[in-house]
């Protein structure tokens, strides 16, 4: 939660620096609440980019999350009308926290969804905060955005250090690295994504069988 203030503060400021007032930075949190794409977000409004290239690029830059929702589709099924609201939420943040619950059904739905809304009004209540302080504190941007890049590397590290198998964290470092190279940056997500969901999937089903 601590790193999700961070990260919705340093968004704010942004927002702020660029030219935006608050309850604009704090709509966008409300309604498209998408973490990596919101930074991003930021220079396309600033440049006046047109919407199909922000709604060809959210595509691109979010379609990691229809991966993650396969892992809760029984969860969310059962979760009534929660369940718009849990699908809007699913983050990366709320999606590596939610995978490692290991509790009764009901009592890991109601979890589920703290933890999705609390992540959520943590990076509103961020957004605001930032936004505030960027009127009052002149801030030097440069670096800023790396704040996303650095809570991407400490969750992997968490990761690591609780799962038995370390395969499938090779496997997604090594498929994106390679279609990093081979894709380039503005295009690797989707790719390596469609590589490590094979390579796993064929692993799991050899597993299976023997």
């Amino acid at each position: 939660m601590c790193s999700y203030f961070f990260l919705g503060a340093a968004y704010g400021i942004m927002m702020e620096e660029t030219g935006f007032p608050w309850y604009v930075a704090l709509l966008l949190s409300v309604t498209v609440y998408t973490g990596a794409f919101q930074f991003v977000l930021i220079t396309f409004l600033s440049t006046g980019a047109s919407l199909l290239t922000i709604a060809i690029t959210a595509l691109l830059m979010n379609s990691r999350q229809s991966f993650y929702s396969l892992t809760f589709l029984n969860d969310f099924k059962r979760m009534g009308k929660r369940k718009l609201y849990m699908i809007h939420s699913l983050t990366d943040e709320t999606y590596a926290v939610n995978c490692t619950l290991e509790l009764p059904r009901k009592e890991k739905e109601d979890t589920m969804f703290g933890v999705a809304l609390l992540s959520h009004c943590y990076w509103m209540a961020a957004t605001v905060v930032g936004a505030v302080l960027g009127q009052l504190i002149p801030f030097e941007l440069e670096g800023i955005d790396f704040c996303m890049t650095a809570l991407f590397v400490i969750i992997f590290m968490d990761q690591w250090k609780k799962a038995s198998s370390h395969i499938p964290a090779l496997a997604g470092l090594t498929c994106g690295i390679v279609c990093l190279l081979i894709f380039g940056q503005s295009s690797f997500i989707l790719p390596a994504l469609l590589l490590v969901s094979g390579i796993l999937f064929f692993a799991g089903r050899k597993e299976a069988a023997e």
